[in-house]
């Protein structure tokens, strides 16, 4: 059996970039990205594991991209996150 060391989101910068991109595409409900939204695109269509899912997220937050509530169940951009875009 072959097994493959190449994954897309093995890099931490890769998987806080593509988080980011889905997180801007999801309809914010009063200003919050839920988190479900984020982690069950990333983690069953992108195929990420859970460990590349959540160094992406935790570099997102560590670069003040993002903020997580101190609950875990959303998200919402700061102003450098939404620089990224605009």
């Amino acid at each position: 059996m072959k097994v493959s060391t190449d994954r897309p989101y093995s890099d931490p910068e890769k998987a806080a970039r593509r988080l980011l991109d889905i997180a801007n595409a999801t309809e914010p409900v009063d200003g919050k990205i839920y988190i479900e939204k984020i982690n069950a695109q990333m983690l069953y269509l992108e195929r990420a594991t859970p460990a590349e899912y959540k160094a992406g997220l935790d570099l997102a937050i560590s670069r003040g991209w993002l903020l997580l509530h101190e609950s875990g169940t959303f998200v919402k951009f700061t102003q450098a996150g939404t620089d990224l875009f605009g």
